[in-house]
């Protein structure tokens, strides 16, 4: 059957050039055929995400016109206006695939709303909101390395999609035949038949209105005269980004050159992720020469961000996406009760593998604190059932640890755009009173305890990755682990247990020790990773340190 499906595709007329010669160079190698045919990339909430390539099991325009064809069979199902907005990163291909999936609605009478230029995913869930449509596609692999795409898939709320929708847009896919089952019109004939439209100036304008809205203190920014220096890295956050923070005043702002240009090849950080050092690299250097207040940095479908703020040594420290959580939630709620605009019950909400000091923070200022299952989509769920209440107003913040945050109900995913601009506010008003970001961190941790949050991941590459973490997972539910490191596990929590945690089934395992210290074990949903994720409490940090460093080298062995 594998060889019967590479046969098919070498002696396929193929739509884009680079496919037969990539096919042609395997010809003869049976584990990169194996790797392309022996499976086809799964469709999830997720929607797909693979190496780009040629295969069933690759990222390419037969595997985006058969997911489209699927997504377009379910949307003609669901009323409404029958219509998808798309949007793109800088990802290599973004742009093709992009037009690939605005073909295939079209030739299915699905009209599209698709962005003339790049931008992020922020702007792809304020448009499918603003045109009222059934679905958004984003073309993007987040902060995955330059050899990978992705197709996201979003239901009418701006939110990614849910189980229910997701499977029945995959068992529209698999009656689609990849290579002939998808029906495609070309874009200008899309165009000339008004099937395909461009997002107007309208919707963006509209949505760095309500990114401006959510300010905590209005104008502050104009006077601070705060430094930054910013990079996109090479990805879609640029002119957003630049556009928010000039509009409230911040106009000291220096790109970093080498990543100002969107470039799928990513070329000076092999992995475009906000969260390591070595993205940041070069804003940390030219921040260093520039003396400036702060650096930040987007991924490339800008919506993450990463800081890092200057110390009173005038070296720079790279703050974790929990401490700019917990940051956020201190400086909007605080700001929020101080400028008479904190709506009556607020509510925030962060994913369980989150810090549980932003718990504590929230119940300092009396804001309900929602922990929901790890993916921004729970968070949309928590704003979607407030506003089925009439009172989206309520929802104040809400936060992953993975550098995702969002403050307000505009949109239904995390936000980069929005995080750049309250973070830039946060550093010019706690620099206009004569502190810091970093000083308040301190004065946080003082107050709540010193708490510690850690992630290491195990990767499990290949065909077989999958299976190794299926059985890691099944082996820790039949023998369940009762100490780490030579402390009692106290409470284990199964998530596949929707019954005991209230919410959703999850395949997420959670360990309370009796020293205070929390484990969580979470498979990726997105990536051949287990990752686990270590909360310890200490008097100090070394004290928080030394006890993870114990707890992670006794899970060594469980992930063997």
């Amino acid at each position: 059957m594998v060889h019967e499906m590479y046969e098919r595709w070498l002696n396929a007329q193929l739509d884009d050039p680079d496919l037969k010669p990539e096919l042609e160079s395997i010809r003869d190698n049976e584990n990169e055929i194996r790797e392309r045919f022996a499976v086809a990339l799964k469709f999830g909430t997720a929607g797909l995400r693979g190496v780009i390539g040629a295969g069933t099991n690759r990222m390419n325009i037969y595997t985006v016109r058969q997911a489209t064809q699927g997504l377009a069979n379910w949307v003609k199902t669901q009323g409404g206006s029958q219509t998808v907005a798309i949007s793109y990163d800088s990802r290599i291909k973004s742009d093709v695939f992009a037009r690939a999936a605005a073909e295939v609605l079209a030739a299915n009478g699905v009209q599209v709303r698709i962005y003339p230029e790049l931008m992020p995913v922020p702007a792809l869930s304020f448009a499918t909101r603003y045109y009222q449509c059934n679905a958004g596609i984003m073309i993007t692999a987040s902060h995955n390395p330059a050899k990978y795409n992705g197709y996201k898939a979003y239901g009418p709320d701006g939110c990614q999609m849910t189980d229910n929708a997701a499977d029945a847009v995959y068992a529209e896919i698999q009656k689609t035949d990849i290579l002939e089952g998808a029906k495609t019109l070309p874009f200008a004939e899309g165009m000339e038949k008004g099937l395909i439209q461009y997002v107007g100036d309208d919707c963006k304008e509209a949505l760095y209105t309500a990114i401006k809205s959510r300010s905590v203190r209005p104008g502050l920014c104009k006077t601070a005269g705060l430094k930054l220096v910013y990079s996109p890295l090479n990805g879609s956050g640029l002119v957003p980004v630049t556009r928010v923070l000039n509009d409230i005043g911040i106009t000291d702002i220096t790109i970093v050159p080498e990543q100002k240009d969107p470039d799928g090849n990513f070329p000076t950080c092999p992995y475009p992720n906000p969260e390591i050092f070595e993205a940041l690299r070069l804003g940390l250097e030219l921040a260093e020469k520039q003396n400036a207040d702060l650096m930040l940095a987007t991924d490339p479908d800008a919506d993450r961000v990463g800081i890092a703020v200057r110390c009173k040594n005038g070296s720079y420290e790279l703050l974790s996406g929990n401490e700019v959580g917990v940051l956020l939630l201190d400086y909007i709620c605080a700001g929020r009760i101080e400028q008479g605009t904190m709506p009556k019950a607020p509510v925030a909400c962060k994913s369980i593998v989150s810090t549980p000091l932003a718990d504590a923070v929230a119940a300092h200022y009396g804001v309900e604190c929602r922990n929901v299952l790890t993916g921004f989509k729970w968070i949309g769920d928590q704003i979607a059932r407030l506003e089925a209440a009439g009172e989206v107003d309520r929802f104040i913040f809400g936060f992953e640890e993975s550098y995702g945050y969002l403050a307000g109900p505009y949109v239904r995913d995390k936000d980069a755009i929005i995080g750049s601009m309250l973070i830039c506010e946060m550093a010019a008003y706690y620099r206009s009173i004569g502190s810091s970001i970093k000083e308040r961190m301190e004065q946080i941790y003082a107050q709540y305890g010193r708490y510690l949050n850690k992630v290491d991941s195990f990767e499990f590459p290949g065909l077989s990755g999958m299976d190794k973490m299926a059985a890691i997972m099944d082996g820790l539910r039949k023998q369940p682990i009762t100490e780490l490191a030579g402390i009692a596990v106290v409470k284990t929590q199964d998530f596949e247990k929707a019954e005991e945690t209230g919410l959703p089934a999850a395949n997420i395992l959670t360990y309370a020790l009796a020293d205070g210290s929390t484990v969580i074990v979470r498979p990726s949903g997105t990536e051949p990773k287990i990752k686990i994720y270590f909360t310890t409490k200490g008097a100090d940090l070394a004290q928080a340190e030394a006890k993870k460093e114990k707890l992670a080298e006794a899970c060594k062995p469980i992930l063997a």
